[in-house]
């Protein structure tokens, strides 16, 4: 999927919303875990449930890769069933790699081509020669992890290097990177104040915002800073839809959730294409 596409998504739903389906065994409906495959189960009933208040679906690949061979195989079900019945959104393999070129290649392969995500999160510490092989792939997009949501962000994140912080040096250094048009940005919804800052150095690049929701971002903020003509946002909620019950009705009560969000993106959309008309 090319950005373009998924600006025009984002407008015909009115929403930018991207569910993340950090599918864990212990939290879901207890009826499921009487079936074959309960993480494919509960991940298809939120998707059919949710799918036209979204834009795209996050899986954090921990969560697959903590039950082994069935986490995988329900991983790879997940995706299959996205990309064969809902084409239309855009799928983020939320796996965080990042390693010497013919490693990430490698990773690459397997995100790209065998599961076929459009993207993948690459943490960006070992730099340009484990980022680029990532980047390769056209229409596929690499989403760094720039400024991220935890408390931990702080130890090195915001730290000074020669008076500019290190995140500001990922930013600027990866727009550098051979086929940096095809980067995306990872930006903690709690981090919002710095957006500012993050807009003037990559003002076009669709940034992935997680933590509004269970982690207490505000989505008025983010948009307030992070907004672009192309909207430019993909904001992230996990736990806060997919687990909004744990009875029967949890597709139906994620849906609920999910139109919440929805519903404000959509008053943040009117209020962009006011302010650009």
């Amino acid at each position: 999927m090319t950005s373009a596409q998924l600006v025009s998504q984002i407008h015909l739903k009115k929403s930018f919303l991207c569910i993340g389906l950090d599918t864990d065994l212990e939290k879901v409906p207890p009826h499921l875990l009487e079936g074959e495959d309960p993480i494919f189960a509960f991940n298809k009933a939120i998707i059919d449930a949710t799918h036209h208040l979204c834009v795209a679906y996050k899986p954090n690949t921990a969560f697959y890769e903590a039950y082994g061979l069935r986490g995988w195989k329900a991983l790879e079900k997940t995706i299959a069933y996205l990309n064969g019945q809902y084409p239309e959104l855009f799928t983020i393999a939320d796996a965080k790699r990042g390693d010497i070129g013919n490693t990430s290649t490698r990773y690459a392969k397997a995100f790209f081509e065998d599961l076929n995500f459009d993207s993948v999160t690459i943490a960006p510490y070992m730099g340009k020669d484990s980022v680029e092989p990532f980047l390769a792939f056209p229409d596929k997009h690499t989403i760094l992890l720039a400024l991220t949501s935890n408390e931990g962000a702080y130890d090195f994140q915001t730290q000074l290097v020669d008076g500019v912080e290190l995140y500001k040096k990922v930013l600027e250094t990866s727009l550098g990177y051979e086929n940096a048009e095809n980067l995306m940005y990872v930006v903690g919804a709690t981090k919002a104040s710095y957006l500012k800052d993050i807009r003037r150095i990559a003002p076009d690049h669709f940034l992935l915002v997680p933590g509004v929701g269970a982690q207490g971002g505000s989505l008025q903020e983010v948009c307030k800073y992070g907004m672009t003509k192309n909207v430019g946002l993909l904001v992230n909620s996990s736990r806060g839809i997919i687990y909004a019950s744990n009875e029967r009705d949890f597709a139906e009560a994620a849906a609920e959730k999910a139109k919440e969000i929805q519903i404000k993106m959509e008053g943040e959309l009117l209020n962009l294409r006011e302010l650009l008309h």
